[in-house]
């Protein structure tokens, strides 16, 4: 499954690419891509674990980005 999120205070192309980055290493991630300019977040995980893999993403992200705030 693919989806795209809206991402609210992501302040630095540096921190878009270190979540990225942290998005990747999740296990049943198969792509991600956080673009800082049009503030988006697009996932491609497993159909049946997405809802879980969803929340180990916000987890990450906020670790790396306390503010950022992903639109689900």
């Amino acid at each position: 499954m693919k989806k795209r999120f809206g991402l609210t205070d992501l302040d630095c192309a540096h921190c878009a690419a270190k979540m990225e980055d942290a998005i990747k290493q999740i296990d049943g991630v198969q792509n991600a891509q956080v673009n800082f300019l049009a503030q988006k977040l697009t996932v491609e995980a497993d159909d049946a674990r997405f809802d879980g893999i969803m929340k180990e993403i916000v987890k990450v992200c906020k670790k790396i980005e306390p503010d950022c705030t992903i639109e689900l």
